[in-house]
């Protein structure tokens, strides 16, 4: 097993091409075609984080915050932390791969995590991603369609949130006339030709196209294959920013203010107060999110509960909705945990690959108490 069958399933679950475009996500450092010994799973990487991925003997490590955001100018190993780290890993064989804001914008993903350690039900996405998919019309002999409409189902087409084989079909008659240079599968060239088709259409994400086009006419019987591309301007159920979902039972303000803090393990929450006196529906989201503020108002969230929040910020939530910053790191930390159990099951039959989660916590930030 090598670094890329594990970058490739993660990037099934949480395409890079979801991403923020101003981030830097996938490979940090070293090959993906390393062979895997153990992995090592941790939110940002520090000093601590490589010594421990060594001592487990991990040659691959997956972090959420990626540790080359911003461009390097010059590798200095004596001054520069970032240098030394990108160093160490070089000098031990070690690849570093970085699941960034596609994690945070998938299904399941970090703001679903956020959402399910605070026991939200009906969970869905606070706002979903638009304009990333694709209708493909292809027009097929009837007696090939089948075959055509697996071969784009089986290479990413077709999926409509938790559905997937999806596609529409019409019954109708195509026509050509082949020069005579054509070799063409159904009739004569030089003759006008007129064949019973169907009109098949499915909706694909926009980095799948290429794939599935290359399958669709590797499928389809015509030297010339008739096909259409129309860019939708449809929400994806499946990419999307934040989430929201009701509490199983409603809470006063004080009582939430606690579950939260209990449940993210945190004492040191900020907050304004909201409108209501109960809390039921709640938008959370992984990080930073402040500009999702008011699509959390508009949804008639009684409570939001993100991180980074700015004073300004608290300032037009006041009095309108209970506005809670947990913390960067207590918002996100949880997605580890996701990460683990999928990768744990996508390498299931390598018994000799363990993954391991870092046991101890890369957050910056201190709390003084006096």
């Amino acid at each position: 097993m090598q670094c890329k069958d594990v970058i490739k399933h993660i990037e099934e679950w949480a395409p890079k091409a979801i991403a923020w475009d101003r981030d830097n996500v996938g490979l940090q450092v070293g090959t993906a075609s390393r062979k895997i010994k153990n992995v090592m799973l941790s939110l940002d990487l520090n000093e601590n984080v490589i010594k421990q991925a060594l001592t487990k003997k991990c040659n691959f490590i997956i972090t959420h915050h990626p540790l080359l955001f911003y461009p390097l100018t010059k590798i200095d190993t004596e001054s520069d932390s970032t240098s030394k780290l990108v160093e160490k890993l070089i000098k031990n064989d070690v690849t570093l791969y970085s699941a960034h804001t596609n994690l945070d914008f998938t299904k399941d993903g970090v703001s679903f995590q956020l959402a399910k350690r605070l026991n939200l039900q009906n969970i869905n996405f606070l706002h979903q991603l638009n304009e990333n998919q694709i209708k493909l019309v292809v027009f097929v002999p009837e007696d090939t369609v089948e075959k055509v409409s697996n071969a784009i189902h089986r290479s990413g087409g077709g999926i409509i949130g938790n559905y997937s084989n999806c596609s529409f079909r019409i019954k109708g008659t195509g026509t050509f006339k082949g020069t005579k240079e054509t070799n063409p599968a159904i009739g004569t060239k030089g003759q006008l030709e007129s064949v019973d088709e169907t009109r098949l259409e499915v909706i694909v994400d926009k980095w799948k196209l290429p794939e599935v086009i290359l399958a669709m006419k590797s499928a389809h019987p015509y030297e010339e294959v008739a096909y259409d591309l129309y860019p939708l301007k449809n929400e994806n159920s499946n990419f999307g920013m934040g989430a929201i979902g009701e509490v199983k039972k409603p809470m006063t303000q004080n009582e939430f203010l606690d579950f939260v803090s209990n449940q993210l393990k945190t004492k040191n929450l900020r907050y304004t107060n909201g409108k209501k006196k109960n809390i039921k529906l709640v938008a959370v989201c992984g990080g930073s999110c402040s500009e999702l503020l008011k699509t959390a108002s508009n949804l008639n969230a009684d409570a939001f509960v993100t991180a980074d929040i700015k004073y300004h910020s608290f300032q037009d939530a006041e009095g309108k909705i209970l506005f809670i910053d947990a913390g960067h790191y207590e918002t996100e930390i949880h997605s580890i945990d996701e990460i683990q159990k999928r990768l744990k099951f996508f390498l299931n039959k390598e018994k000799r690959i363990k993954v391991y989660k870092y046991r101890g916590s890369t957050n910056p930030i201190i709390f003084y108490n006096n």
